[in-house]
């Protein structure tokens, strides 16, 4: 691991409660539980549409953190870490975004209209490259958001791109919960061996 002092991980959710059979409410119990120390932003009470909740969210819990953090994302969460990186900077060793939605098309009924995102600042999404490395776990069948829309995204924050397959959108709702692999990608983060991609020439 590069560095000498181990990393926060800062679990960020999208609009869910809390939930127990998430991966990510796994991965943190099980970082706890192997003595890392694991930090979640909490669901809002409030706001829950507001990408300046959001983000206020996640920065509260940032300014409570002394030293480095790898930050893993997913959903809309991804969204907020990408609209918090804009504005503020922390030491970021890395950051895992799970399961991008695109805000950037019409999403599935039941979600959040374009109108309700744009009213609640959401879009446009940024694509300037993150100032940290990133992975990007994608699903080739996530209502949410298409592979190749993902892979664009990706690709403008200068990410690395990781195909998960047929996933769904990373939930239990999907039938997902526990995800092994998550642990992999956030060793691969602390470790160094993610770099951030190089954008291709316009």
């Amino acid at each position: 691991m590069t560095g000498t002092t181990v990393p926060t991980i800062v679990i960020v959710p999208g609009m869910r409660e809390h939930v127990e059979d998430h991966w990510q409410t796994i991965l943190a119990e099980r970082l706890g539980d192997a003595g890392r120390t694991v930090r979640t932003v909490p669901p809002l009470v409030r706001n829950r549409l507001s990408r300046d909740a959001h983000v206020a969210n996640l920065v509260e819990v940032m300014v409570q953190i002394t030293g480095p953090v790898i930050i893993v994302a997913h959903s809309a969460g991804v969204m907020t870490t990408v609209q918090w990186a804009r504005w503020h900077d922390a030491d970021v060793r890395g950051a895992l975004l799970a399961a991008p939605p695109d805000f950037g098309t019409p999403l599935p009924d039941g979600y959040p209209t374009p109108d309700e995102l744009a009213a609640q600042g959401w879009t446009p999404v940024p694509r300037n490259p993150l100032p940290f490395p990133s992975i990007v776990a994608a699903s080739s069948d996530d209502p949410l958001g298409s592979l190749g829309r993902v892979a664009e995204l990706a690709r403008e924050w200068g990410s690395r791109l990781v195909e998960l397959g047929p996933v769904g959108h990373l939930n239990p709702a999907s039938g997902h919960g526990p995800w092994p692999q998550a642990e992999v990608l956030v060793e691969a983060l602390e470790d160094g061996r993610f770099h951030r991609a190089r954008r291709p020439a316009s």
